[in-house]
C-alpha cells in the first residue's frame, strides 16, 4: 500500500506556500506584520502542515473564524498570535486566555459579556475591535462620522472594561476585489482611519490597525497600516478576475485516477437522468471523484479534467462519488492512470479559477469545499513529506 490512497487526493506544494508568504512580505512596508488568515482548515489545504510552513516562512500572526479553529492551530504547535475574527461564547474567556488567543469585539454588549466572564475567572483576554465601515456583517457601525458618532464612545467604553486587553482595531473591505469598488474601498479606509484617530483623541490608542485583505494588499498598498490580513493569496489564487496575482504560485492541485475505460456506441445515455447522450461512438473514462468529494455537481457536462495533458470533458451528471469523462481522441488512456482535476499536467494548466468559472462559483468554494475524505498530500522539492488522511487518522 502506498503512503496515501490513490483514489482522489489533493497535492499541497509546501515550496509554493513559502514562496507566497515571502513574496507577499516583500511587498509590505517595513514593520508591517503579515497575518495569515487560515479559516476553514487553511482554505482546504490542511492546518497541520500548511500553517506550520507559513509560520516557518515568516507569518507574524494568524486569523481564524472560531475558537475550534484556534485550538486546532494551537494543537499543531503554532506559537504565533491568533485572532478569532468571529463570535466566541463569552463564557469561553478562560479558554481564550489560557491559549493566548485574541478575540474580535464587535459590540458593547458583547464586550461587557466577555469582560464579565473574564473577571469572573480572573483572566485577561486580548481583544481586537471590529469596526463596520460598510460590510454590514459584524462590528461597531461607523458608516458616517456624524450619525455613527456614538460608536466611538461605545468602542472607548469597551476598551476600558476590566478583564479585556485591547491590542488591535480592524475593519473589512467588502468591494476591494471588484472592478468598480475603488471609491467604496477608499471611503471605508477613510472611515476606519478616522475612527482610529477619534479614539486616539479620547486616549484609546490600539497598536495594531489592520484592514487590508488579499485584494487590499494587491490593489491598495496605502492601506497596509500596522498589519495586513492575507487569505486566498496565500494559496496562490487571485481574489477575483479583477485582481491578478501573477507573482504567486498555486499551492494545491487535485488529482484522481481512471477506474474504468469503455467504448459506447452512438445513442448511449450517460449518468443519472440520461441528460448526455453520445452523438457517435465515444471512449468514456470513469473517475472516482464526485460532489461528496467537493467536485461540484454544477460541472455536469460542463467541467473538464486533464488526461495525458489533454482536456477531457465531463459528460453526464456528476455523481456523489464518481463522474465520467469523454476521452475520445486522448491517446494511451488506461485504467489506474492519474487524472488532473485542476493543476498542471503535461505542460498544460487547468486552474482552480477555470474550474470555479465553469461551476459558476468563486475559487474559494472549490478549495474550501474539498471534503475530508480527500487526503492532503504534502510535497517539498517534488518529494512527498507528509500525508493527512482525515478518514484514517
Amino acid at each position: 500500500m502506498e503512503e496515501y490512497i490513490r483514489r482522489t487526493w489533493a497535492r499541497i506544494d509546501l515550496d509554493a506556500v513559502t514562496h507566497n508568504i515571502r513574496t507577499i512580505k516583500a511587498g509590505l512596508a517595513p514593520g508591517v506584520k503579515l497575518c495569515a488568515v487560515v479559516k476553514a482548515d487553511c482554505y482546504g489545504h490542511g492546518y497541520e502542515h500548511t500553517a506550520a510552513e507559513m509560520a516557518a516562512a515568516g507569518a507574524d500572526f494568524f486569523a481564524v473564524s472560531n475558537v475550534a479553529e484556534a485550538l486546532q492551530l494551537r494543537r499543531t504547535d503554532v506559537r504565533e498570535p491568533i485572532l478569532i475574527l468571529g463570535y466566541t461564547p463569552p463564557e469561553l474567556a478562560p479558554l481564550l486566555s489560557e491559549n493566548g488567543v485574541s478575540q474580535a469585539v464587535f459590540s458593547l454588549s458583547y464586550a461587557k459579556a466577555l469582560s464579565e466572564a473574564a473577571v469572573l475567572s480572573s483572566v485577561q483576554v486580548k481583544t481586537h475591535i471590529k469596526v463596520d465601515t460598510g460590510m454590514s456583517r459584524i462590528g461597531f457601525p461607523y458608516r458616517d462620522p456624524d450619525s455613527d458618532g456614538a460608536s466611538i464612545e461605545e468602542i472607548a467604553a469597551a476598551c476600558r472594561l476590566p478583564g479585556l486587553s485591547p491590542e488591535g482595531i480592524f475593519t473589512h473591505f467588502s468591494c476591494a476585489d471588484t472592478a468598480d469598488g475603488e471609491a467604496f474601498t477608499r471611503r471605508q479606509f477613510s472611515l476606519f482611519t478616522g475612527a482610529a484617530q477619534a479614539l486616539k483623541a479620547r486616549g484609546v490608542e490600539l497598536r495594531l490597525r489592520h484592514c487590508a485583505n488579499s485584494a487590499g494588499i494587491l490593489r491598495y498598498p496605502e492601506t497596509q497600516l500596522d498589519m495586513v490580513r492575507a487569505g486566498i493569496i496565500l494559496s496562490g489564487l487571485a481574489p477575483s478576475p479583477f485582481v491578478p496575482a501573477p507573482e504567486l504560485k498555486p499551492v494545491m492541485s487535485l488529482k484522481t485516477v481512471i477506474s474504468m475505460v469503455k467504448t459506447l456506441p452512438a445513442g448511449t445515455p450517460v449518468s443519472y437522468g440520461g441528460t448526455w447522450v453520445s452523438d457517435q461512438e465515444r471512449r468514456i473514462a470513469t473517475v472516482p471523484i464526485g460532489y461528496a468529494d467537493g467536485y461540484p455537481r454544477s460541472l455536469s457536462s460542463k467541467g473538464g479534467m486533464l488526461v495525458n495533458g489533454m482536456r477531457a470533458g465531463v459528460v453526464g451528471s456528476v455523481c456523489m462519488d464518481q463522474c465520467m469523462l469523454d476521452v475520445t481522441g486522448v491517446p494511451d488512456v488506461r485504467e489506474g492512470q492519474t487524472v488532473t482535476v485542476f493543476g498542471a499536467d503535461g505542460g498544460r494548466l487547468l486552474s482552480v479559477e477555470q474550474v470555479a468559472g465553469a461551476a459558476g462559483v468563486i475559487p474559494y468554494e472549490i478549495v474550501c469545499g474539498l471534503s475530508r475524505r480527500v487526503p492532503r498530500v504534502y510535497v517539498r522539492g517534488g518529494r512527498l513529506v507528509h500525508t493527512t488522511d482525515y478518514m484514517l487518522n
